[in-house]
């Protein structure tokens, strides 16, 4: 059995496919991974021997470039993310069953139009139900396309949404379909989704509300043990006091990390906690040479975790779903995206705060630190560490290998 795994996202899009990967290689799938160029992408997957074929842009360079994205020219590089999957995909899908994709949607959808052309299964994945079309929640804005505040039927705002996905995706889509002998599609969204997308969340930390249109196959987050250790001077460090407080914004850029990176210390050392901060691609640093904080760059984040006395971080799925394995305290600043979703799961499960907006203060942080810091806060994200599904990726594994292997199309868990 032979199959490819697709993402053009961040780290946490690509990390729970290295866990599918390494589970469908247990089952004795030939695995390969069209993921963006990024160096920490292809390291990851070489350390568990999964090739990788590098897809699109940089996905770092992209975000953090002295020109940011702007809506503007979303439609220029939908249509370079659709050519450049179908490309990739076509090539590296030689004598493949499966294709499993997730990530932005023109990318997604040059994967789609490889499996048309092939005649290969073809599986989307989410890393969060809010991307799903359901009755229970809204959808997540279009890039330059605000939801309209009046409007509170969430129906109505998922049929807008297909018809904004289909505004900002659907002429790029079709061109590059045309071009490869494809006829055009008229719900872009849906089209890549198809009827039974999967769900690669913890039922727990993100459920699937039923009733819905779709008839979503929630597997479980995609997870896999990490066995690197820490650094020696980060576990010096570690066990040099009391637990720190971690910080750190994954893939997110700030106007001003430095400011950032002065409020998050302030309100840490207000609680009396020492700091690690990570640099990640917001480039943080030390604020000043005092020796209780300490600056990381790429480390396990599921060892870390398990030492720290919270998680201050953006609220990327990734990021959230780690860290609630961890069974960690969490303090979510959102900052758009599916994070405001996470940020609420947080703390209606009661392992955590959720800031208030995006910009965090010195204030505004250390309030939601005592939230986090609190024993019954502790005692809670243990709870639910202790209820987390780890099969998630073994599961989706299984379905995969039983569809091949019975001839049918992987649609239930």
């Amino acid at each position: 059995m032979r199959v490819l795994l697709s993402a053009y996202d961040s780290r946490g899009g690509v990390e729970p496919l290295v866990g599918l990967a390494v589970r469908l290689r247990e089952l004795g799938a030939e695995v390969r991974v069209c993921a963006p160029p990024d160096e920490e992408f292809a390291k990851r997957l070489a350390g568990v021997g999964v090739e990788m074929v590098p897809t699109g842009r940089s996905v770092r360079a992209l975000v953090t470039g002295r020109t940011p994205p702007s809506p503007a020219g979303v439609p220029r590089r939908a249509a370079e993310l659709a050519a450049a999957f179908y490309d990739n995909v076509t090539a590296a899908a030689e004598g493949c069953d499966v294709l499993v994709a997730t990530g932005l949607v023109p990318a997604v959808a040059g994967v789609k139009a490889a499996a048309e052309k092939l005649g290969i299964r073809y599986v989307y994945a989410s890393y969060q139900p809010v991307s799903l079309p359901s009755p229970h929640h809204p959808p997540m804005p279009r890039p330059g396309r605000p939801l309209p505040s009046d409007v509170t039927d969430n129906q109505v705002l998922w049929d807008r949404d297909a018809q904004d996905a289909q505004a900002v995706f659907g002429e790029a889509v079709n061109t590059h379909r045309a071009s490869v002998g494809l006829p055009p599609v008229g719900n872009v969204r849906d089209h890549v989704f198809t009827d039974t997308p999967w769900l690669a969340t913890d039922p727990v930390l993100a459920p699937w509300q039923r009733p819905a249109d779709l008839d979503v196959v929630q597997t479980g987050a995609w997870v896999l043990p990490d066995g690197r250790p820490l650094p020696a001077d980060l576990m010096a460090f570690l066990n040099a006091g009391t637990p720190p407080v971690y910080v750190g914004f994954g893939s997110i850029p700030m106007r001003d990390p430095q400011g950032v990176a002065r409020e998050v210390v302030e309100a840490i050392r207000a609680q009396g906690r020492r700091a690690v901060v990570s640099r990640g691609w917001a480039d943080l640093d030390l604020i000043d040479d005092r020796e209780d904080c300490f600056v990381v760059g790429e480390v396990n984040h599921q060892a870390l975790f398990r030492r720290v006395a919270a998680v201050v971080h953006h609220g990327g799925a990734g990021t959230t779903t780690t860290a609630t394995w961890a069974g960690a305290p969490q303090v979510v600043v959102p900052q758009g995206g599916d994070q405001p979703y996470f940020a609420g799961r947080v703390a209606r499960l009661g392992i955590g705060a959720a800031h208030d907006g995006p910009t965090p203060t010195a204030g505004s942080l250390s309030a939601a630190l005592r939230t986090a810091l609190t024993p019954e806060t502790r005692e809670r994200a243990a709870a639910v560490a202790a209820e987390f599904r780890t099969d998630g990726a073994a599961v989706a594994a299984k379905l995969l290998c039983d569809a091949v292997n019975c001839g049918r199309p992987p649609l239930s868990a």
